[in-house]
């Protein structure tokens, strides 16, 4: 196991009481939309569709349940470390009666690591992850060189890999870490934000505070 798999703490944690809605939810879409987070996935055995993403925090999964909407040919799997988070996207995606969603409340590193098999995912996004601005604790930001490594082992090759920032130092750190790995830059350096990426919650709280958006869009190397 490496250091970054020993793991330091990529997310703040925030868990809080879950409301006896939240709690509801859980329980009874367990079987239909949850996914064990201990246990080794056959994606042909959880989706109809051949491709399926991976999605690591999905907040409360708007962006999620709008993309799976979009796309109703392709998978999702949908990470996210909160549980109240979980249980709304849940919600979601119930009202909205996808079949094409599943979601696992857990740690994306040990997830990837365990659960998904080498080489069968179509691709990965990773939006507005914590950005750890302090200088002290640049350490614990997701995406470093060993995390890519781990997610590229993943990727069938020519897969894609969708990371979105506000926070301009991540942007870089990102840009030097996945250009270091098994990835190749779709672009120069960062790309226009595509129309097609739905608009969450922490987006637009950055750009309430004037930030800039980056997106990357890398593909897994053949």
């Amino acid at each position: 196991m490496t250091t970054h798999e020993r793991r330091v703490r990529s997310f703040h944690s925030r868990q809080g009481r879950l409301s006896p809605l939240n709690a509801t939810t859980l329980e009874s879409h367990r079987t239909k939309y949850l996914l064990e987070p201990h246990q080794a996935i056959n994606l042909r055995d959880v989706f109809d569709q051949e491709q399926v993403v991976l999605e690591i925090g999905c907040g409360f999964g708007e962006a999620t349940v709008a993309m799976a909407t979009a796309e109703p040919d392709v998978g999702i799997i949908a990470l996210e470390v909160h549980t109240r988070g979980v249980a709304r996207l849940l919600q979601n995606v119930d009202a909205a009666g996808l079949t094409n969603i599943r979601a696992a409340n857990t740690d994306a590193v040990p997830f990837i690591r365990d659960c998904i098999a080498p080489l069968s995912l179509h691709g990965a996004r990773i939006f507005f992850p914590d950005p750890w601005p302090k200088a002290r604790h640049n350490k614990r930001r997701l995406i470093q060189p060993e995390f890519a490594a781990l997610l590229a082992s993943k990727l069938a090759p020519g897969a894609f890999l969708h990371c979105a920032t506000d926070w301009q130092p991540y942007a870089e750190h990102m840009l030097e870490a996945l250009t270091a790995s098994d990835f190749t830059n779709t672009t120069q350096n960062y790309m226009p934000r595509p129309d097609w990426r739905p608009l969450t919650r922490y987006e637009q709280a950055g750009l309430d505070k004037g930030h800039a958006v980056f997106d990357l869009l890398f593909t897994r190397q053949n």
